[in-house]
């Protein structure tokens, strides 16, 4: 289960981040911090939702 969530979490989490990073920048905050914060949060948040979609995987 953990090499699943592993190959999930390397798509999960830079598509998550990616689309948080998207989102600072639509906002208008073009500086590092709030762009690498987006990122943080980004691979923060895909941690729980790769854990959901493997148990998913796994129940089916």
């Amino acid at each position: 289960m953990f090499r699943l969530a592993s190959i999930l979490y390397s798509l999960i989490g830079t598509t998550l981040a990616g689309t948080a990073m998207i989102a600072v920048l639509t906002a208008g905050f073009d500086t590092l911090v709030p762009i690498v914060a987006a990122a943080a949060i980004g691979a923060v948040v895909a941690v729980p939702v790769t854990w959901y979609v493997t148990k998913a995987i796994y129940q089916a």
